[in-house]
């Protein structure tokens, strides 16, 4: 078996890779394409299905993730992915099972039967479930399944030499006619005894095959599995996620702070800058060019500073914490834990998973809110996302702006952000027609991270960062340039000064803040950054830039899921209550100083 990045998947045979959430399939899509997919410990990750090319034998193949799902009748848009893909039939099947939750796993198993397509089942999690105290006979798993079963360690890549061979074996059974995985054929015990109209009479067969394979044996709960349960129950969960969430926040403030102190500053100020300036007085004559160059608002000035010095630093600490808390399984029992808050504000509990996603960038925490099992919880989580929740490289700006005036800014901002996240849930729950189901998440094994999986996660969420982060950004820096040097940003300024001095209480100047930040959030926070603000005026600044107008890449993504009306809605929204607000701290704030 091998892979290559570069083939060309189209008329490839399909294998799926399917299964519940949180079963490691995502890590058995990287180790055997080599495309580093993320692999989350939570549901809802994989909504958008990946695919890569995996050579078995001598023949190519196209491996599908597909979305993670429990059941192929589908309460949500992942589920129907994931029926979708299995209706279309395929080469073969890689079933994931978790050997620590086998009951609940064999439905999706028996299911999955029913299209007699080649399928090999792969008992993960095998480590975890040795830690539980259970052991799986895998050889009656697989007698009573009618087809093979490896046991799997995915982190480890245990048992992975086994799944390709008997994959092998499996596509050449099935180019040969064979079909000794077929779910009608005689070798498996269970599909023709299923009512398959009858839901039940499956979970009915999966309780028992389970029963026959499963064996309890004693054994002391560890540390993580006592941590794992009390972490779900009110006392002492909340204080204990209260805690994590408070020492993640340091990490990401308090570690930004020193690398950009120490580190990068003294890198971008000391050397980086000064070469390029130098490079370009020596080379062009004093003028337009050279100012859109290396002047006030220089490309080769403002996108070091900017970006590598004042972004750049929160963005990689918070992918620290962030990863760090996703692969223990954290942030599902936080989604438990706060159901009851989330459901007074009309969402459900499992949607802060996609709040704390849109910390990290808005399109996938929109794209992921798909696994919402209603539109109206999608559109409450997505429209709040837009008001409320800045993107990572935002909120290291947001960071940088507070920190420079005083140490309660940065906090009250997030005070702020929470407030008014929770009124424009209320608002959009009274407006939007519809319900929202229970809260069913599952809540995955308490794990220490894996730290090669963890590093090669870190590794690529940063270049994904960078890859989609750094042309919008670096656009905005060039306009921001032709804007100064050309005169137009104080014609633009002229007219805008009732709304941005007057209202706002802001400098003349900082109207392109409010122009840049169309092209990306984080750049109606930069601009801020070199000019003299009171301690009012950067708290009224830092606020507007929470609130205001979604990034084209947001939009787009907004247009393709709810169309283009509510798209527009939201953008022109977010513009109208960014102002309103703003001015309303200006002047209410004003009263007072």
């Amino acid at each position: 078996m091998n892979h290559d990045k570069d083939k060309n998947l189209s008329g490839a045979p399909k294998i799926l890779l399917m299964g519940n959430p949180n079963v490691g399939k995502s890590i058995f899509f990287t180790e055997l394409t080599g495309i580093h997919a993320i692999s989350s410990n939570y549901a809802g990750t994989t909504v958008n299905y990946m695919e890569g090319h995996i050579k078995i034998g001598e023949k190519d193949f196209c491996l599908v993730d597909v979305p993670g799902t429990y059941s192929l009748s589908p309460t949500s848009e992942a589920e129907t992915v994931a029926a979708e893909f299995i209706k279309n039939g395929a080469a073969a099947v890689i079933c994931v099972l978790d050997a620590s939750n086998l009951e609940r796993n064999l439905h999706l198993a028996l299911e999955i039967q029913r299209f007699c397509i080649p399928t090999i089942y792969t008992l993960n999690l095998m480590d975890v479930a040795k830690r539980h105290g259970v052991e799986i006979d895998a050889k009656l798993l697989a007698k009573e399944l009618g087809a093979p079963v490896i046991p799997t360690v995915a982190v480890k890549k245990h048992g992975f030499d086994e799944l390709i061979s008997q994959l092998e074996e499996a596509l050449k059974s099935s180019e040969n006619n064979e079909k000794p995985h077929c779910s009608m054929c005689k070798s498996c015990l269970h599909t023709q005894k299923i009512d398959h109209s009858n839901p039940s009479d499956f979970w009915l067969t999966a309780k028992e095959i389970n029963r026959k394979v499963n064996t309890k044996v004693s054994s002391k709960p560890s540390f993580l599995d006592k941590l794992g349960e009390a972490m779900v129950k009110p006392l002492p969960g909340i204080p204990i996620a209260l805690l994590v969430i408070a020492l993640a926040i340091a990490v990401v403030v308090g570690g930004g702070e020193v690398l950009k102190e120490f580190a990068l500053e003294p890198l971008v100020d000391n050397l980086i800058v000064p070469f390029f300036r130098n490079i370009f007085t020596n080379l062009l004559p004093d003028g337009v060019f050279r100012n859109i160059l290396i002047g006030e608002f220089g490309i080769f000035v403002i996108s070091f500073e900017w970006i590598l010095a004042l972004i750049f630093p929160f963005v990689l600490m918070f992918y620290v914490a962030f990863t760090f808390l996703e692969d223990t399984g954290f942030l599902p029992r936080v989604s438990v834990l706060f159901d009851n808050i989330m459901r007074k504000l009309g969402a459900q509990g499992g949607s802060l998973i996609h709040v704390v996603m849109g910390y990290g960038c808005a399109v996938p925490a929109i794209i992921g809110s798909r696994a919402a099992t209603s539109r109206k919880e999608r559109i409450i989580i997505t429209a709040a996302i837009c008001f409320a929740i800045p993107c990572i490289s935002q909120t290291g700006a947001i960071i940088s702006l507070m920190s420079a005036y005083a140490w309660w800014m940065m906090p009250t901002m997030l005070l702020f952000s929470l407030i008014l996240f929770a009124i424009v849930a209320l608002v959009v729950s009274k407006l939007v027609k519809g319900k929202v189901d229970p809260l069913l998440i599952e809540v995955p094994n308490l794990l220490m991270p894996n730290p090669k999986s963890y590093g090669r996660k870190l590794l690529t969420r940063m270049k994904h960062f960078l890859k989609d982060a750094e042309i919008p950004m670096l656009i905005a820096i060039f306009l921001a340039a032709v804007l100064a040097e050309s005169g137009i940003l104080n014609a633009v300024a002229v007219y805008a000064q009732p709304i941005v001095s007057n209202w706002l209480g802001l400098p003349e100047e900082a109207v392109i803040a409010l122009i840049l930040g169309i092209v990306r959030r984080e750049m109606s926070v930069a601009p801020l950054l070199a000019l003299e603000l009171t301690t009012l005026q950067a708290f009224v600044g830092g606020a507007v830039s929470l609130m205001y107008l979604p990034c084209i890449s947001v939009f787009a993504i907004l247009a393709k899921e709810y169309k283009a009306r509510v798209a527009i809605v939201i953008a022109v929204s977010t513009v109208v209550v960014a102002i309103f607000v703003g001015g309303i701290i200006n002047h209410g704030v004003g009263l007072f100083l």
